[in-house]
């Protein structure tokens, strides 16, 4: 029970209106293999069986471990992923985690939402 409530107070999950998750981290959070493997059952659980572009919001994000980018990488109910960061720390933490594990779908790192919500919708028009 005790995991549970830690995972309500460090992740939400949202469907938004534009037809895509929105993923929170609160800020600080070490995101563990077990907090991960949360996160992406309660959005296989959200999803019911559609993949849905996915925002995940980590800026802030303390550390995220070995089992944390594990779990990422497994295939769940994402059709792509845009990471979204604002410090030299989430930069880090999201290049890192992107050359060291060969992600199944397809994932970027942004510094702007509206960058990010473009390319989670096809409206990107960089090459």
């Amino acid at each position: 029970m005790r995991e549970d409530a830690e995972r309500e107070e460090t992740v939400t999950l949202h469907l938004e209106q534009g037809g895509y998750v929105r993923c929170d981290w609160r800020r600080g959070t070490r995101i563990t293999g077990e907090l991960a493997r949360g996160a992406i059952k309660r959005l296989d659980e959200l999803n019911d069986g559609i993949k849905r572009p996915l925002l995940v919001d980590m800026r802030g994000t303390a550390s995220l471990t070995r089992e944390g980018r594990q779990a990422f990488a497994e295939e769940y109910s994402a059709s792509k992923v845009a990471l979204l960061g604002e410090s030299p720390v989430d930069r880090v933490i999201a290049n890192f985690t992107l050359s060291v594990i060969v992600m199944s779908i397809p994932t970027r790192y942004f510094t702007s939402e509206s960058a990010a919500l473009a390319w989670l919708s096809g409206d990107d028009t960089r090459t």
